[in-house]
C-alpha cells in the first residue's frame, strides 16, 4: 500500500484521519449536489412548472440505477479495506477487477430490459399528462445511459475504498465540472431542454468512469481493471453481497419511497411535487455532506475494524460529534433562508410557501438521519450483513404505513411529517442494534452507546 495512505489508515491522529478521508468525499458529494441545485436552475429557465415535475417523477429511476452502483462499489469497497488491513493484496486485484467488470455487464441489463418498457415505466413513476412527455425524454436518455452510471458508482466507491480519497474527490469533481458545462450548453445555447440535461447527466457520468479506470488501471498499486485478474469465487461473491445487498435494497426502497411520495404529492397538485423537487435538492445539501462524511470514514472502519479496533471507536466517536456541529450549522441556515433559497428556483409565491415549508420540516431529522447513514456504515464496514439489511428497509418499511395514516389524519401537512418519523424510527433501530453488537464488534464500543 502507497506510504501516504497506510500513515492515514494506521498512525495519523484520528480527527487528522478522519478529515483525510471525509473532507474530499464531502467536497466531492456537495459538488454532486450543487450540480443537481444548477440542473433544476437550468430547466427553471424555461419557466415550465411541468419540466421541473419531470425532473423530480424521474428522481426513483436513478435511484435504482445508482443503487445498482452501489451494490457492487459499496459491496467491493468495503470487502477491499478489510483485505488491506489483513494485507492481502492479490485478492484486492481480484475484487477490483470484479466489480468493473460486473457494473457494466448490471448497467447493459438495465439498458436491455428498460428502454421496451418505457411507457409503462413512466406511467409508474406518476407523470401527469402535461410532464408525461419530458419525463419520457428524460427516463429514455437515463436508460440508454445506464451503463455509464453505474460504473461511476461503482468505481468512486473501489477507489475510495484504497484510501485514494483525493483521487475520489477529483473523479467527482469532474463529472460535477462536465455536467454544469453540458447543461449550460444544451440550455442557453443549444435549447436542448430535457433530453439534453440528461444527456449531460450520462456524459459527465463517463468521463469521470474514465478517469476512474485510468486510476485503476496504471495508477493504483493495488486495484486493476486487467480481465486476466478476474476470478469469480463463492468467497469473493458472498463478501461483496452481503453489503452490497443491503445497500441495494435501501437505494431501492429510497426510490419507491420517492416514488410512493410523489404519488401522494400529485393529490395536490403539480406545484407541491415541483415544491418538493427543489426542496429536496436543497435538502441534499446538507444531506449529501453528512453522507460524504459518514460514507468517508467506512474504509477507515474497515480497515481498523481488522487492524485496530480501539483507533475504529474512536473514529467513530469522532464522527458522531462532527455530525452534530454540522447538523446546527446547516439546521440554523435553512430558517433564516429558507424563502430566498427556494425564490431562486421560481417565482411562483405558492410554489415557494410550499417549498420553505418543506424545508422547515425536513430539516428537523438532519441530526438523526446523518447519524443513521453513520450506523449503517458501521454495520456495513464490519460485514455485519444483517444489521446493514435491516437498516436497508426499515425507513421505507416505516415510511409507507406512515404516509398513508398521516395523509388521512392530516392531509398535505401529514405527508410532509412522515419523513420526519420515519427518520426517527431508523435512528432508534440503528442505535439499538449498535448497542445489541456492541460485543461483537468490540469491548470498548460499549462507552459510545452507553
Amino acid at each position: 500500500m502507497d506510504t501516504e495512505n497506510l500513515y492515514y489508515f494506521e498512525q495519523a491522529p484520528v480527527a487528522k484521519a478522519v478529515a483525510h478521508f471525509a473532507v474530499p468525499m464531502m467536497l466531492g458529494t456537495s459538488m454532486s449536489v450543487i450540480y443537481s441545485i444548477l440542473n433544476a436552475y437550468f430547466l427553471g429557465t424555461l419557466n415550465n412548472t411541468a419540466v421541473l415535475t419531470a425532473l423530480a417523477l424521474t428522481l426513483p429511476l436513478f435511484a435504482v440505477i445508482m443503487a445498482l452502483g452501489n451494490l457492487i462499489g459499496m459491496g467491493s469497497g468495503t470487502y477491499i479495506s478489510r483485505l488491506l488491513g489483513e494485507k492481502k493484496y492479490e485478492e484486492v486485484k481480484q475484487v477490483s477487477a470484479f466489480a468493473f467488470y460486473s457494473s457494466l455487464v448490471l448497467g447493459l441489463i438495465v439498458m436491455a430490459a428498460g428502454l421496451p418498457l418505457i411507457h409503462p415505466i413512466v406511467n409508474a413513476l406518476g407523470a401527469t399528462p402535461d410532464s408525461f412527455g419530458f419525463t419520457k425524454d428524460y427516463v429514455t436518455v437515463m436508460l440508454i445511459g445506464s451503463p455509464c452510471v453505474v460504473l461511476f458508482f461503482t468505481l468512486e466507491n473501489v477507489v475510495r475504498a484504497e484510501g485514494a480519497a483525493l483521487t475520489s474527490m477529483v473523479g467527482m469533481i469532474l463529472s460535477v465540472a462536465v455536467n454544469i458545462l453540458l447543461d449550460a450548453l444544451v440550455i442557453f445555447v443549444f435549447h436542448g431542454g430535457v433530453i439534453g440535461v440528461a444527456s449531460a447527466t450520462v456524459l459527465a457520468n463517463l468521463a469521470a468512469s474514465l478517469f476512474f479506470a485510468f486510476h485503476m488501471g496504471v495508477k493504483s498499486s493495488f486495484l486493476t481493471i486487467s480481465a486476466r485478474r478476474l476470478k469469480v469465487t463463492r468467497e469473493l461473491l458472498g463478501n461483496v453481497l452481503k453489503v452490497g445487498i443491503p445497500v441495494f435494497i435501501m437505494s431501492i426502497f429510497l426510490g419507491a419511497m420517492s416514488l410512493i411520495f410523489n404519488h401522494f404529492l400529485v393529490e395536490y397538485g403539480d406545484q407541491a411535487v415541483a415544491a418538493y423537487g427543489i426542496s429536496s435538492r436543497l435538502l441534499q445539501f446538507p444531506e449529501f455532506i453528512l453522507m460524504g462524511l459518514c460514507e468517508g470514514v467506512v474504509p477507515l472502519i474497515a480497515f481498523t475494524f481488522t487492524a485496530n479496533k480501539l483507533r475504529m471507536r474512536r473514529t467513530i466517536g469522532f464522527t458522531v460529534q462532527a455530525i452534530a456541529a454540522l447538523a446546527a450549522v446547516f439546521g440554523l441556515l435553512v430558517y433564516l433562508i429558507s424563502d430566498h433559497l427556494i425564490g431562486l428556483f421560481s417565482n411562483d409565491p405558492q410554489l415557494i410557501a410550499v417549498g420553505s415549508y418543506i424545508l422547515h420540516v425536513t430539516f428537523l431529522s438532519l441530526f438523526i438521519s446523518g447519524t443513521t447513514t453513520l450506523f449503517t456504515g458501521i454495520f456495513q464496514a464490519t460485514a455485519q450483513g444483517t444489521a446493514a439489511f435491516i437498516m436497508s428497509i426499515i425507513q421505507g418499511v416505516t415510511l409507507i404505513p406512515v404516509l398513508f395514516f398521516a395523509n388521512r389524519l392530516n392531509g398535505f401537512h401529514g405527508v410532509v411529517w412522515s419523513l420526519v418519523i420515519a427518520d426517527a424510527v431508523a435512528f432508534l433501530t440503528g442505535a439499538l442494534m449498535l448497542y445489541a453488537l456492541r460485543h461483537k464488534l468490540q469491548p470498548e464500543l460499549d462507552t459510545l452507546v452507553q
